[in-house]
Formats: C-alpha cells, structure tokens, sequence
C-alpha cells in the first residue's frame, strides 16, 4: 500500500510540475503540414473541407505525436474528437508493419452510445479516405456475449466503447488481459468530466491495473473539475496540462462568443404558448433543438406543436438504439427542424428502473420499457447546422447549461439560445449569470440578455388558443402517445432492420415526426391570421426572414428533389391510367408510326434520284 501511494503522490507532483512549467502557445496557428501529419490524413481532411487546424488541435497534436500523455481542455465544439484521432491514426499507420496483435492497439472510451457511433463514424470515414486497412469496431452495454466475441474476430485495431461494455469484456473473458496489456499502446478518454458522473467510476477503476506502463493516455474535456483530477491520477504518467490562453479565465471562453444568449421570463404554465410564438412567427432561426427534463414533458410539446402544424421528434432514452441513431441522421441532414432532446435522463433513469423493480414485484402483468442507461445528447454529440436551441426547462445545473446551448455555434459557426424561465427556476438562472460572470460590472446585461424579437402583444393574441389545445393534452394522451411512438420505433428498429441493410435508400420513408394524435389537427390553426400580428411582430418577422437569407444554406435534403427545389410527388401509374389516354396513345403511336414510314419512303427516293 506504501508504494501505491508513494506512486499516486509521484504522479501529482509530475503533473504539477509539467502544468508549472508549461510552455506559451504560440499565437499562430500552424498548418496541419508543420505539426508533421501523415499526407494521407491531410487528404482526408482537405476532403472534408479542413484546411486550417483549430486552436485546441494545434495545440495538442504535437505534444500527442511526441509521445507524451496529454489532460487537453477546450469548450464545447472546438475540434477535440480530432485533436485525439489524428495523432492516434499516425501512430497506427506507423505500427502497420509490425506484426498484428491479438487486441486492440487503441482505445477509445466515451460516457455515452450516441457518442460511441459518432466516434466510430469519424474513424471509418478518416480510413476510408485514407484507404487503409485499420479496423475499427464499436461496442455497446447491450451487445450479447456472442457479438462482442465476434468483434473481436480479426483482431480489431481501434475499439471505442463505454467503460462499462470493455470491463465486461475483460471480466468475461472476451478480452484477454494478457493480450490487452501487450498489444495497447494508446487509451483515450473522451468528455472525461463527464464519465464519473454517469456512474462509470467502478468500470475505469478495474480498467486501470490492465493498462500498462508504456501506453499514452490522453484526457479530453471541457472542464478541470474533481472528476478530471481523479481519471487523471487514475490512468495518466506525468501528464501535460494543456489550457488554451483563451480558457485561463474561467469565466471567459466557457460559452463560445458566437452564440447569442437570450432569456425569456414566463411562468411555467405560459411557457406553451410563448414556444408556440417564437416557433409560430417564425422568430428564431431553423434548425432548432429544444430541451426538456422529462420524457413526458417532451410528449406533451410535442402534441402540443403539431396542433398548430408544427411537425417535431423526441429523442429519449426510452427509443431502440437504431431509432435514435436515425433521428439523429434525419436531424442532421435537415429532413425536419425541430427536435425536442430530453436532458438529465440519467437520473430519470434510475428513478424510472427503479419503479419498475417495484411493480415487477406487484404484478407481472404490467410491462414498462426500460431507458437507456448510456443514452446522452447533451455532450459531445454534433448536431449539423443548429442555429438555435431553446431551454423550454432549465437545466438543474449550471454546467448542463453550458453543454446544452454548446449544440449551437460548433466549428466557428454563430448560433443563439433562448431560456424560458420561470419564476420557479430563477435560482438555477442566477447561478449560471454567476458562473458565467453576469452579474459582475457594468456590462454584466451583455451576456445573457432579455429576447428583444418577442412582444407581450404577440403572445397574448395567441394565449387562448394555446389553452384551448393545451386543455385537451391530458396525462392518458400523454402516456398513450409515448406508448405509440415506442410501439412504433421498436418496429421500425427491429422488423425492419434486415430489409434496411439491403435497401438503405428505403430508410427516408421512416418518419419521425408524424403525427401522433388520433384526430388530425385543425385546419385553422397551421396558419397564424393576420389580425393576430402586430407591427412589432411583423417587423421582427421580416427582420428573421432577411437574415435566414443571407444565411448560408445547409446540405440539401434528400427528400427535395427536383427542379427549383420542389417537392414532387410520384405519380401512381395505376391511378393515373385510363382507357381514354390508352387510345390517345394508340393514337399518337400510329401517327407517329405514319410519320416515321413516310420520312423513310422520302429518304428512299431522295437516295435513288441522286444516285440516277
């Protein structure tokens, strides 16, 4: 136990003294060709539209390529994934003539599965435009003994995995430890703050003794916290603390400068209806990804919009793993523009398992779709092209905040956020005006400032019908389309998924965001009348309009076809067809068969005249 201790007391004061003596990054960013990377990852970038690295992978690739072990913290959207992948690719190509291990050579660890696929999609891309041969495999919790044995059938390169799926593997035997500690020579640990927090902490420590000494461990997160520092004396050898300039003050540089802060204070039974404003007049910029706390609240905003046709889809833990991917993909190759994302379902997920430990007790004849444990959408995933999110209910922390609106302005793009608050959550919002250094000076306003687009006009012109439909939205309608919608993704998830491997293309007829209530919804309220708009709201309409066209446009969906961007529909033949067109057609073939007979008795004699 001495000399555990003893090493644990080395490790700090070796990451004490590297973070002392850490040197000044340079105020240049250098090219991806300076920092020495492989000419086939700079194609593979230029390919993807990469040509400059940003600051965080100019900073760290280097000391990666050096060989050292590197705690790396940046904000939300500042290109961590490949500040780490690059690197560990390198490294990987410069392996490939050595002879193939029996287990993986690198791994990557993130807290959630959404996250897991994300991760894995970078690699397979990078390698497919690098046309090497490296494999990669993902695995989840859910997986069967039977597949995770079978990923590992020609010994996998590059695995990705929650802690929790590899400490299976280890514990079982699927992975061999002996194998394992031979054949690793890089671990990564993706939004390392946020590992322990999903219950993690138990799986990374009996990762730990079955690293070896000589691989090179690499920390990535947003924030330094308490957590960070015990991953760090957990895994880490000496590690570089790396901290961007503009991350010192810990006040400056959580959120990026190009999101617009906005705030709205509503009490919470107005909440429906100034959502229904902002999304109705068209005052905030698509896409939009909305936040709630709850499953249930989800669905209720969702029967809500589509009442005043405004079509959406809920991303809950409750969903099979292929359906959440799938709304992601649509969400991300703009099928739809508004997707409500539930968040802190971790704890909802222990209360809602829990329950039903309970009623399995009681009675075996009510079944209740477990959650997802290692569901997430507040962290790391990349959501394309959200311009706006909105917090329909605040986060129960400030650093949730932080991660919720960091879905917005990724990769130097600019991006907004709007909190509806109520009075019930105004202690929660003064901690994050704290935290964010809103309540410091003169210019604290300038941060999170009130929303100037909405009049208290508009939204008491559209107050009553909104109680009206919000009325009929009771807890049975609630449970019965949360019911349907998992009803409905389970089929899709599994029925069809065999299909789907053969007919990709098919996968688009897979609507998210249908309908889900038994009568379709009025006529009269997809549209807002004009005697409901006030001049302030019109100008602020117009105001939207013109920016959204001066607004780049995003990838184009794969549902517009078609010339001038129309939708056409294609037209059933059997539908369309009738005798009477049959004979015109018969009609028309005959002329034209006349024409061509007689072109060709011309052509004939005009061959013969001149031959004579």
């Amino acid at each position: 136990m001495a000399v555990e201790e003893s090493e644990k007391i080395a490790k700090r004061a070796d990451s004490k003294e590297v973070d002392e003596e850490e040197e000044e990054d340079d105020d240049e960013i250098r090219s991806f060709e300076e920092m020495g990377l492989d000419p086939r990852l700079i194609r593979a970038l230029s390919k993807k539209g990469i040509t400059q690295p940003t600051p965080i992978q100019s900073a760290a690739i280097p000391r990666i390529l050096q060989g050292k072990d590197v705690v790396a913290r940046a904000k939300t959207g500042s290109g961590k994934t490949y500040a780490y992948l690059l690197p560990m690719l390198q490294k990987l190509f410069s392996e490939a003539s050595q002879a193939a291990k029996a287990a993986p050579r690198a791994v990557v660890l993130v807290p959630t599965r959404e996250l897991t696929q994300q991760v894995y999609l970078e690699i397979s891309s990078l390698l497919e435009l690098c046309r090497t041969l490296l494999k990669v495999v993902q695995l989840t919790a859910a997986m069967s003994d039977a597949d995770l044995q079978a990923a590992f059938i020609g010994s996998p390169d590059i695995l990705v995995s929650t802690p929790a799926c590899i400490s299976k593997c280890l514990s079982k035997g699927v992975l061999q430890s002996s194998s394992f500690q031979g054949s690793l020579s890089m671990l990564v640990l993706d939004e390392a703050d946020l590992l322990l927090s999903y219950g993690y902490e138990e799986d990374l420590s009996t990762l730990a003794p079955h690293v070896p000494r000589h691989c090179q461990c690499l920390l990535m997160s947003a924030t330094l916290s308490a957590d960070v520092d015990k991953l760090k004396n957990l895994v880490l050898h000496s590690p570089y603390i790396l901290t961007l300039a503009e991350d010192v003050n810990p006040k400056e540089g959580i959120v990026p400068r190009s999101v617009q802060q906005f705030w709205i204070s509503c009490s919470a039974q107005d909440k429906l209806v100034t959502i229904l404003a902002l999304l109705k007049l068209e005052l905030v910029q698509k896409k939009v990804l909305i936040f709630v706390n709850s499953i249930n609240m989800g669905f209720k905003l969702r029967l809500f919009l589509e009442q005043f046709g405004i079509k959406t889809a809920v991303l809950n833990a409750e969903l099979p793993q292929n359906s959440r991917l799938h709304i992601l993909e649509e969400f991300n190759a703009s099928l739809f523009d508004y997707l409500i994302a539930t968040d802190d379902c971790k704890v909802e997920t222990e209360e809602s398992n829990k329950k039903i430990n309970v009623s399995e007790k009681k009675s075996k004849k009510r079944w209740k779709q477990k959650l997802d444990s290692e569901f997430g959408v507040v962290r790391g995933i990349d959501f394309k092209h959200v311009f706006t999110v909105i917090n329909f209910e605040m986060p129960q922390s400030p650093s949730r905040y932080v991660h919720r609106i960091g879905r917005t302005g990724r990769a130097h793009n600019t991006g907004a956020s709007v909190s509806l608050v109520s009075p019930d959550e105004e202690e929660v919002f003064e901690e994050i005006k704290t935290m964010l250094g809103d309540s410091d000076g003169p210019d604290s306003s300038k941060l999170i400032a009130p929303f100037p687009l909405l009049s208290k006009s508009a939204v008491d012109n559209l107050w009553y019908r909104a109680q009206d439909v919000a009325k009929g939205i009771t807890r049975a309608n609630i449970r019965e389309s949360r019911a349907q919608d998992l009803r409905n993704e389970i089929l899709n998830s599994e029925k069809l998924k065999a299909h789907f491997e053969h007919n990709p293309r098919d996968l688009d007829l897979l609507k998210h965001d249908k309908v889900l209530s038994k009568k379709p919804p009025p006529s009269h309220l997809k549209a807002v009348p004009d005697y409901l708009l006030d001049p302030v709201t019109e100008e602020a309409r117009k105001i939207v309009k013109l920016s959204r066209a001066a607004m780049p446009k995003a990838g184009s969906s794969r549902r517009h076809h078609g010339s001038k961007g129309k939708f056409r529909r294609s037209k059933d033949p059997l539908k369309t067809f009738s005798a009477e067109n049959h004979k015109k057609g018969r009609r028309h073939d005959g002329k034209r068969k006349e024409d061509r007979t007689e072109a060709s008795e011309n052509r004939s004699w005009k061959k013969a005249k001149s031959s004579s």
